[in-house]
């Protein structure tokens, strides 16, 4: 006998690959042709395309989709997601920095998450946030151009900064991968 479940069936947009997000000629990430020249240029392109990859596991749902916690008991959801890695962002911000730390975005602990609530103003906030903060932290790091130096108290070397902001977004995609999984069916790298 056949279970019903409430779970949507797996699917994926792409027909060359069906493990695939999707098709290569739909992928915005640059994949073909040679990759970039030189350590720098190689650690930009990978969490560039990072970036990409979760902004691709938000698309095409609604503001109720996104703030949904589809992995139980997680409190995780692509739009708790986006919102941490907003403050992440943020917070890197403050390592490499001089004066006195940046206020956080949403509040302490888990607020990053705790706030994301199905509204699309709370949605559209939380796509701008993170524009703002990756775009002044990639400003903050463009002067600092030698992966060796090292910035802030702590002395965190350029290169580390760089190699644990790509970790961390490729961390979330893949708790993004499963997040969108349960929200929809939606599977591909």
């Amino acid at each position: 006998m056949a279970r019903m479940s409430d779970q949507s069936a797996r699917w994926s947009r792409a027909t060359v690959y069906p493990d695939m997000w999707a098709d290569p000629v739909d992928d915005p990430r640059d994949n073909e042709g040679p990759g970039p020249d030189g350590e720098l240029a190689t650690l930009r392109d990978y969490l560039t395309n990072y970036r990409m990859t979760l902004r691709m596991k938000c698309e095409g749902l609604d503001p109720e989709q996104l703030a949904r916690r589809s992995v139980p008991p997680s409190t995780m959801s692509l739009l708790g997601l986006l919102r941490h890695l907003a403050e992440v962002e943020r917070d890197w911000r403050n390592w490499i920095g001089d004066g006195d730390p940046l206020p956080k975005l949403y509040g302490e602990r888990d607020a990053d998450f705790d706030g994301a609530v199905a509204e699309q103003a709370e949605v559209d906030a939380a796509y701008a946030d993170l524009a703002r903060e990756q775009e002044a932290t990639d400003a903050a790091l463009a002067e600092h151009p030698d992966l060796g130096e090292r910035l802030g108290e702590d002395g965190i070397a350029v290169r580390e900064l760089l190699v644990h902001r790509i970790e961390e977004y490729a961390r979330h995609c893949g708790h993004a991968d499963l997040l969108r999984e349960c929200v929809d069916g939606r599977v591909g790298q």
